[in-house]
């Protein structure tokens, strides 16, 4: 599929949370968070900021950066693990406040978890004709309902963030493969249960309020991981025809430790790979988009370049995109 990525961006909260602040909350001994997670800093979102404003800083910077406006967009993909709210979607909420005409654009959410941002590149992909331009955003508040009581280890790995891109349907880029496979054994292995249908808020408030916290359950997803990934990304390679492999690589920015597993697995020289989860943790949905703007921005991707952006998600799921840029 011939696909131009013309521009992306990406937004923080001004508030940057280092572990040792954490600590001391925790009023454990400096440095027992950076140890067990291995996380040294994330942002956090404070007064005035929220996921709206998040997603709309990165989407503003990624038309800037495409050098269109919002009224050249036909198709707006809200792509968060989390939205905003659990309807109505979160892209037209987006939409209307860039400034978007009534009736312009179809806007519309899909959720693959982490892995929602190459989902939405997929499907805008597909759906942009030549010359028609798009935006996919991913924007998540991930320091909402972490496990800081029970598992402080895990709460520590995630922060706030967003990023965003604009693609063009045609031009020289392209999407030489797209890959996504799911392994249902591990769905428990990651989950908010509230929110949807599964817990009554009026009727079991209790269990609600129980299960809308994180749950991570990190063997289990290490070993679906173990076991598979190194042949998924070989398949995907496959698919994508290219000789010599890529010449950078994005991945979800799962955690420390989950990076340095996937480099092991994969084989792939750590230079070639975009590796800044100490310093901003797992921003969940947001971590690839916000990792491809500031690989943009350090000069990392330019033209003619092939680039693997791959993740894994709650479900268990994996995922990938090979994209000549």
């Amino acid at each position: 599929m011939h696909i131009t990525l013309c521009g992306t961006g990406s937004a923080l909260p001004q508030r940057r949370l280092t572990s040792f602040e954490i600590d001391d909350r925790l009023g454990r001994p400096a440095g027992w968070l950076e140890g067990a997670c291995g996380v040294r800093s994330r942002y956090e979102a404070g007064p005035g900021e929220d996921q709206m404003t998040l997603a709309a800083g990165a989407a503003r910077q990624a038309l800037s950066a495409a050098g269109i406006s919002a009224a050249d967009l036909s198709l707006v993909i809200g792509a968060s693990a989390v939205p905003y709210q659990p309807l109505p979607a979160t892209a037209p909420l987006l939409a209307g406040q860039l400034g978007v005409a009534e009736g312009q654009v179809a806007a519309f959410d899909v959720n693959s978890s982490c892995l929602s941002f190459v989902t939405g590149f997929e499907v805008a992909a597909r759906m942009l004709g030549a010359g028609q331009y798009g935006l996919v955003f991913s924007s998540e508040l991930a320091s909402r309902a972490l496990p800081w009581a029970e598992a402080p280890e895990v709460a520590g790995l995630f922060g706030d963030g967003a990023g965003a891109a604009v693609l063009r349907g045609g031009g020289s880029g392209r999407l030489a493969a797209a890959l996504l496979r799911s392994y249902p054994s591990g769905w428990e292995g990651c989950s908010i249960g509230s929110g949807g249908t599964r817990y009554d808020y009026h009727n079991d408030g209790e269990d609600f309020a129980r299960n809308a916290v994180f749950r991570m359950d990190g063997r289990e997803l290490f070993r679906l991981t173990a076991r598979h990934f190194a042949g998924f990304v070989k398949d995907l390679l496959d698919l994508s025809g290219w000789r010599g492999g890529p010449d950078l690589v994005i991945p979800h920015q799962a955690s420390p430790g989950g990076l340095a597993h996937m480099i092991r697995l994969t084989g792939f020289a750590p230079e070639r790979v975009v590796d800044v989860a100490a310093d901003y943790g797992n921003q969940i949905a947001a971590s690839i988009p916000l990792v491809l703007d500031l690989a943009r921005r350090e000069g990392r991707v330019s033209p003619g370049a092939k680039v693997l952006i791959l993740g894994t998600s709650a479900g268990v799921s994996f995922g990938g995109l090979a994209l000549e840029i």
